[in-house]
C-alpha cells in the first residue's frame, strides 16, 4: 500500500469524517458566540484562538485530500465547496474583506451528506427545480399582470403601497403571503374603492391557494421519488448480496460433491 491510499484511507474513514463534522459543528457555534459583544468581551482571546484551531483542521483536512485524491478531489461538489469556504477563510481580513470570513458558517452544511433524511430533502429539491422554474415563471407573469393592474386603479390613491410596478408587486407579494393583508392594506383600499375586493381576493386563490401549493406538491412528490429511487437501490444491494451468497454457497456444496469418495472407492 502506498503512503497516498494510506493517507486516502485514513482520511475518508469514518472516524475522520465524524471528528471534522463535530469540528464544523464546534465551529460554528463559535462562530455564533464571535456575535456576542459580552462573549468576546470576557472570552474572545479563547473563542479567536480555538476558531484559529479550527480553521487549521480545516486547512489540514483539504491538504491530505488534496495530497490522496489529487485531481480527483475537484470532481465531488462537497470538495469543491469546502475548498471555496476554506479559502475565503485564508483571505485577510484588510482591504474589506473580513466579512467574507463569516461564510466559513455554510461549512456546517456538510451535514447534509452524512444524514440520510436531509440527504433525501435535498436531492428532493434539487429533482423538483426544473418543475419549480415553470411554476416560477407562472408567478412572474401574475404578478406582473397584476401589478399593473394594481397600479392603474390604486396608484393614485395609495401611491405608497400602489405608485409604481415595483410597490405593486412588493404589496402584492405581502398579501400573498397573508401578513396583515386585509387590515393593514386590503381594508383600506376598498374604503376609497368598494369594489377592490373582486380584485384582490381572486389574486390571493391564484397565487396563495393555487400556486404556492403547486410549488409544495412539486417537492413533496420530488422528495417522494427521492426516497423511493433510494429504498430501491438498498432493495437491489440486498438482493445482489443475497444472490451472491447463495451463489457461494451452491459453489461450495458442488466442490463436496465433486470432492467427495465413490462408495467403490471406500470398499
Amino acid at each position: 500500500m502506498t503512503l497516498r491510499s494510506r493517507i486516502a484511507t485514513f482520511v475518508d474513514s469514518a472516524m475522520v469524517r465524524d471528528f471534522v463534522i463535530g469540528v464544523i459543528v464546534f465551529n460554528a457555534i463559535l462562530l455564533g458566540m464571535e456575535t456576542s459583544d459580552l462573549l468576546m468581551a470576557r472570552f474572545g482571546g479563547l473563542i479567536v484562538a480555538l476558531d484559529t484551531i479550527c480553521l487549521a483542521i480545516f486547512v489540514a483536512e483539504i491538504a491530505l485530500k488534496l495530497v490522496a485524491h489529487g485531481p480527483r478531489f475537484f470532481r465531488n461538489g462537497w470538495n469543491v465547496f469546502d475548498f471555496f469556504i476554506v479559502g475565503i477563510a485564508l483571505v485577510p481580513a484588510a482591504q474589506g474583506f473580513s466579512v467574507l470570513r463569516a461564510l466559513r458558517i455554510l461549512r456546517v452544511l456538510r451535514v447534509l451528506s452524512v444524514s440520510p433524511s436531509l440527504r433525501r430533502v435535498v436531492e428532493g429539491f434539487l429533482t423538483a427545480l426544473p418543475g419549480m422554474a415553470s411554476v416560477f415563471l407562472l408567478m412572474t407573469l401574475i404578478f406582473y399582470v397584476g401589478a399593473v393592474m394594481a397600479t392603474k386603479l390604486f396608484g393614485d390613491a395609495f401611491p405608497e403601497w400602489f405608485g409604481d410596478l415595483g410597490r405593486s408587486a412588493y404589496s402584492l407579494f405581502q398579501i400573498m403571503t397573508l401578513e396583515s393583508w386585509s387590515m393593514g392594506i386590503v381594508r383600506p383600499v376598498m374604503e376609497v374603492y368598494p369594489y377592490a375586493w373582486a380584485f384582490f381576493v381572486p389574486f390571493i386563490m391564484v397565487t396563495t391557494f393555487a400556486v404556492v401549493n403547486l410549488i409544495v406538491g412539486l417537492i413533496v412528490n420530488s422528495m417522494q421519488d427521492a426516497h423511493s429511487a433510494e429504498e430501491g437501490e438498498r432493495t437491489g444491494a440486498y438482493r445482489d448480496e443475497v444472490l451472491t451468497r447463495l451463489e457461494a454457497i451452491e459453489a461450495r456444496l458442488r466442490e463436496r460433491e465433486h470432492g467427495a469418495p465413490s462408495p467403490d472407492r471406500e470398499r
